[in-house]
């Protein structure tokens, strides 16, 4: 890791580290701090930079050419260090490479896939929906975030029945690798050593089912988009992302109900509003709170400058709740105007699923609320530590039938 620069201005220091545990579960209160240091600050702990404002955040997810991402979207430097796995040809890559690698995507995860997608879907949603108004208390992660992705996205995929469970312990690995190689890293890594091996057997072509995404990548293959080993790597993207942020996602958007509960009330009088739910959900508390890009040149920040090679630590979870940016940036108001916030990203590493995600929470939102008429807490709320993901391990709520 670089030292701060010289001949150049003062870089404001914190003595904090944001993959402590106590900071990961509850990262909020240190975000002023961070915001308020200035739009370049130095993390003595990591030994990298960062940002935590709205506008310095988003415009370096935009300036994809010199904040790379091929050299790792977390601590370690690809150039320097060997990386855990294969890089993702998303988003661990720059262009042409990633150019051509999400051009294939897009064409798969396009808008008439997921509308030929959506009556199945909506039906499993009604299904589920059901099955909780008559439970009346349920947990939004265990009886719907971990269920209702699980229903619809594994056959997507095309993956094999026996062993689907192992994606629910996977993902979170992976978005733990983006830390330091701390304890919470290290536990992970062991629990999941099973799931990392039937993930990696599951996207090999004979273990996919014809019809489904996965397939379609090694088809792209076959007409020479990509190569066998990318196309192992390309099916790989989808189960690394594909379910973890979902189940949180849907659980967060049940938590921002629970916690603002006149929001609710809000939706079932203007339901038009309901396409606005999810993205106030990303920017009130963001599943992915952060990730780091490396400098590929020397870039200036006012009089500072972040010398190449450097990591930058971007805050994404700060710069949605930035008061610069928002208005009482910590309530949850699904009347705002949530335009630019950055809970999938920014830019041309912007979140590929993040269509994926709309759909299902739309759907399962359509589900809800004509059958619900409240909903409140029934209990503490259980954070499951991660170094990347805001990931939640239960909330028990009680909802009042419509």
């Amino acid at each position: 890791m670089s030292a701060q620069p010289s001949g150049s201005g003062p870089v404001p220091s914190l003595d904090l580290d944001p993959f402590d545990e106590a900071f990961l579960a509850d990262p909020y209160p240190h975000h002023h701090a961070l915001r308020d240091a200035g739009p370049l600050l130095w993390l003595e702990r990591l030994q990298c930079y960062a940002m935590a404002r709205y506008d310095d955040v988003s415009a370096a997810l935009r300036d994809h050419q010199r904040f790379c991402s091929g050299r790792g979207v977390g601590l370690t430097d690809f150039a320097r260090e060997e990386p855990w796995r294969p890089p993702s040809l998303l988003l661990e890559a720059d262009p042409p490479l990633h150019d051509r690698t999400r051009t294939l995507m897009n064409r798969i995860v396009s808008l008439p896939a997921l509308r030929a997608l959506r009556p199945v879907w909506a039906e499993r949603a009604g299904e589920l929906a059901e099955r909780l108004v008559a439970m009346r208390r349920f947990d939004a992660v265990r009886d719907l975030g971990e269920v209702y992705p699980m229903m619809v996205f594994p056959d997507t995929i095309g993956l094999r029945r026996e062993g689907r469970e192992h994606l629910l312990t996977y993902a979170g690995t992976t978005f733990n690798a983006f830390g330091p190689r701390n304890a919470v890293l290290a536990r992970s890594m062991e629990q999941a050593a099973d799931a990392i091996e039937w993930v990696a057997a599951s996207c090999k072509r004979e273990n996919l089912s014809p019809g489904g995404w996965g397939m379609a990548v090694y088809e792209a293959a076959d007409r020479g988009e990509c190569t066998p080993d990318e196309a192992e790597r390309l099916v790989r993207s989808f189960l690394s992302a594909g379910v973890d942020t979902t189940v949180n996602g849907l659980a967060q958007m049940m938590l921002a109900f629970a916690s603002f509960p006149g929001e609710w009330t809000a939706l079932r009088h203007r339901p038009a509003l309901l396409r606005r739910v999810l993205d106030e959900s990303l920017r009130w508390d963001g599943t992915v709170q952060t990730f780091f890009r490396t400098a590929a040149c020397d870039v200036p920040v006012g009089d500072m400058v972040i010398p190449e090679g450097s990591k930058l630590l971007l805050f994404l979870a700060a710069a949605n709740r930035d008061p610069r940016k928002w208005e009482a940036p910590d309530r949850f108001d699904i009347s705002r105007q949530t335009s630019g916030h950055v809970g999938f990203g920014f830019g041309i590493h912007q979140c590929l699923g993040q269509m994926v995600a709309r759909m299902e929470a739309d759907l399962m939102l359509e589900a809800l609320l004509p059958r619900i008429a409240s909903i409140r807490l029934a209990g503490p709320v259980e954070r499951r530590i991660n170094n990347t993901l805001h990931a939640l391990a239960s909330v028990p709520v009680e909802i009042e039938p419509a």
